[in-house]
């Protein structure tokens, strides 16, 4: 079975930093353009970064040049580094796995993880 498991959400002030991980099992991680999603309160989920396979990155502007995606495929895991950190980053953080095959993704998710910006 296929298992996605978010960690390291935690309650964090304006400015601070927090970094995420995603330990994957069940798949052929180093295959996998691995992601994360995230879902503010009243509102739809986005993409935050992206990773492909061969280390490609992709960033929404809201986060560029404060996130970092990255990826340990020995570890089977994939990290993102929250820095400087905005109110507006309040969203219960998600991670994806997508594999695309015959031109159709498949994707599987995690569970969630809940970050909180607030003074």
């Amino acid at each position: 079975q296929v298992q996605l498991v978010e960690s390291g959400g935690d309650l964090v002030q304006p400015g601070g930093s927090l970094r995420l991980s995603c330990a994957a099992s069940g798949i052929i991680f180093s295959i996998y353009h691995m992601g994360w999603y995230r879902q503010a309160p009243r509102k739809q989920r986005e993409l935050v970064a992206t990773i492909g396979s061969g280390g490609s990155t992709n960033y929404a502007d809201s986060v560029k040049g404060r996130f970092t995606i990255s990826r340990d495929n020995a570890k089977n895991t994939v990290y993102l580094q929250m820095n400087t950190l905005k109110a507006e980053d309040t969203a219960v953080c998600y991670c994806n796995a997508r594999r695309t095959v015959a031109g159709q993704p498949r994707d599987y998710w995690g569970q969630g993880t809940q970050v909180t910006v607030s003074s």
